[in-house]
């Protein structure tokens, strides 16, 4: 299972808007609200993607709190839309505010007993040069 796969587990445990149910993971999307399902065995096999709330070009890290679970549609839009701006762009601003205030309204500690791969290390993201 790669890093991305074990991220987006744990992006999923420690979001209350998740439920556990059949060896997967449901909930949904950050953006869209479209229902997701990441199996815990394969969660390659989801279309769910791990979105960072702040970009890790932007110097976002890898941290369960900039982390949410996200259809992988609606992670590539933000990426295409946003990504390329300047972290003080106020589009890109309230985007990221937007999406802090619902993972935080929605974190929660990881259910115990979870059959989870252990959490890898938080890596910082590297800041674009401009």
């Amino acid at each position: 299972m790669n890093r991305a796969q074990r991220l987006l587990l744990w992006a999923a445990a420690t979001d209350a808007a998740f439920d556990l149910a059949e060896e997967a993971f449901t909930g949904p999307c950050i953006h869209c609200r479209r229902k997701l399902a990441i199996p815990l065995r394969d969660p390659g096999a989801s279309t769910a993607t791990v979105e960072h709330i702040v970009p890790r070009h932007h110097g976002g890290t890898d941290d369960l709190r900039n982390l949410a679970a996200a259809c992988a549609r609606c992670n590539s839009g933000k990426g295409v839309r946003l990504d390329h701006r300047r972290r003080d762009d106020p589009t890109l601003e309230r985007v990221i505010a937007a999406l802090r205030e619902t993972r935080h309204a929605r974190f929660r500690d990881a259910p115990e007993g979870l059959p989870l791969p252990p959490l890898p290390p938080v890596e910082r993201g590297r800041k674009r040069r401009r």
